[in-house]
């Protein structure tokens, strides 16, 4: 998921020691690119309509708690300790057309889900790709297409061959995401010859393996594996083309239907205002640009 510069990279390093101090928490009310010169969109406007859709708790405080894992660049990343990104700009923007404020949490990646049903969180904004798997214990809102990427060095030194399972290869992957599941699943063609699973806490990590020469291919979704690229200085190229293409969704409890529709609605009415894409323009994510936002593909 993504390639951080070093200095974002030691950001994450200190604030995953800080977690239980509430490190990389910001409050924000705002999803609009800061830097869009000459953009004519005026800014978001709350929907009292919106917002008495929330649920009570969430109308009281007027703020939604949400866990996130900002190591994933450039969807969502730590920049000056502040978090950042793609995924940050869409859901603070819905969360100004809902009326309330974001207060981010950060999580490790494979504790979001788990801390949505305790209860810390009401919502996870991830980059979580939506699977049957998961809406089956939790809401899930569409909001952005994105698929699975295989990475390698230049030049594909250690003969990784595309479209077949990595049987007797190292595979980064970071924990939790789709790709490592995939990875797993494959072992059973491996006979003999297993797939050497490389799994991180932090993308980054698994970047810097992928560079090093450690891995000798990286598995993740197309818009971080694409960055890591384009950030590598042509050390690093795609295997193949992107497969198995599925939406992001924004993750929130199956006890709270009316979050879940109301955050629908709220993406629903930013593509309408010209916001959405916006953001994605921002972040050239535009390829990945849905028409409809649906709650658990519906």
């Amino acid at each position: 998921m993504k390639h951080p510069p070093r200095s974002a990279a030691l950001a994450a390093a200190v604030c995953t020691a800080l977690l239980a101090s509430g490190c990389a928490t910001n409050l924000s009310g705002s999803g609009l690119p800061t830097s869009s010169a000459g953009s004519e969109l005026p800014p978001v406007q709350a929907s009292q309509e919106l917002f008495a859709q929330l649920p009570a708790s969430i109308q009281q405080s007027k703020k939604i708690v949400v866990g996130t894992s900002p190591n994933y660049k450039p969807v969502e990343f730590l920049e000056g300790g502040t978090i950042s990104g793609m995924d940050i700009d869409l859901f603070n923007a819905a969360a100004q057309r809902m009326g309330v404020e974001v207060e981010w949490k950060q999580s490790p990646f494979d504790q979001i889900l788990i801390g949505i049903q305790a209860k810390k969180y009401d919502a996870g904004v991830s980059a979580f790709t939506v699977t049957p798997e998961r809406t089956r214990t939790v809401d899930m809102v569409s909001y952005l297409s994105a698929g699975s990427l295989w990475v390698v060095q230049q030049g594909n030194p250690k003969q990784v061959k595309a479209g077949e399972p990595p049987c007797g290869h190292s595979v980064a992957v970071q924990v939790g995401v789709v790709q490592e599941m995939e990875m797993k699943q494959a072992q059973a063609k491996c006979k003999g010859n297993p797939i050497k699973l490389l799994s991180f806490s932090d993308q980054g990590e698994a970047n810097t393996a992928m560079m090093s020469g450690r891995a000798d291919m990286m598995a993740a979704d197309s818009p971080i594996a694409l960055y890591a690229i384009k950030m590598s200085n042509g050390k690093l190229e795609e295997l193949g083309e992107s497969y198995d293409t599925a939406p992001y969704g924004v993750v929130s409890r199956k006890d709270q239907p009316e979050l879940a529709k109301a955050v629908q609605a709220a993406y629903t009415d930013l593509k309408e205002s010209g916001h959405y894409e916006q953001i994605l323009a921002k972040w050239n994510q535009t390829d990945g640009a849905v028409e409809t936002f649906e709650v658990n593909g519906k």
